[in-house]
């Protein structure tokens, strides 16, 4: 149904996407840093069910409205650059309290909650909302029929290759965690600097703006 040059050629082009950390990838570490390797892995896998809820909407054809909709798009990011924001405040506001998590004093924050901060995270990520409504449709092969169908493979592939990617980076951010461990002092600055990163990174999303 899709030709090995096309998947190939996809595949190329969502790695070199990738592998630029955005932020999906700026979130993972921020969550293996403050929380350890399970809860930046979860966060990998809300983030990856977030991206491939884009691709089902590209491939039912709601993906062409955010497309060409100025307003759509803007609700959208603005939607995510918000929760980006509110998350880095309240990573910021409880800094001092990082230690805590190593010693079993601080909150517990349950696996579900985790995944569905990854997942309104990948699904407001305007890099990939963009990647998938405006240059995924130009790989399908219309003559071979399917299309939905071809577009749903392509972002199968596409978010093999994230799990990948921002696994690695999880792991070797909650790696780094443990050296940070060693003194509260560390710890603290890690949630200070995750947390404006984080409303940084909220900031920046609001500000991209489209071609058009």
């Amino acid at each position: 149904m899709l030709s090995t040059d096309r998947l190939l050629a996809f595949s190329a082009m969502s790695f070199l996407l990738i592998v630029i950390p955005g932020p999906s990838v700026l979130f993972v570490i921020g969550r293996a840093l403050a929380q350890g390797r399970r809860a930046a892995l979860t966060t990998v896998a809300g983030n990856t069910l977030g991206a491939y809820l884009l691709v089902i909407a590209v491939a039912l054809g709601v993906g062409s409205l955010v497309e060409r909709s100025v307003v759509v798009f803007t609700t959208l990011k603005l939607l995510g650059a918000g929760y980006l924001v509110y998350l880095g405040v309240k990573a910021f506001r409880q800094r001092g309290a990082l230690h805590d998590s190593f010693t079993g004093d601080g909150p517990v924050y349950g696996g579900m909650r985790t995944l569905w901060e990854g997942f309104a995270v990948g699904v407001a990520n305007p890099k990939t909302i963009v990647f998938f409504a405006a240059v995924l449709p130009q790989f399908v092969d219309r003559d071979q029929g399917h299309v939905a169908l071809q577009m749903l493979l392509l972002g199968l592939v596409f978010n093999i290759i994230a799990v990948a990617s921002d696994s690695v980076w999880g792991i070797a951010a909650s790696t780094a965690r443990q050296w940070f461990a060693r003194s509260p002092k560390r710890l603290s600055l890690v949630g200070g600097v995750g947390g404006l990163s984080m409303i940084a990174l909220g900031v920046t999303v609001a500000a991209t703006g489209r071609g058009d």
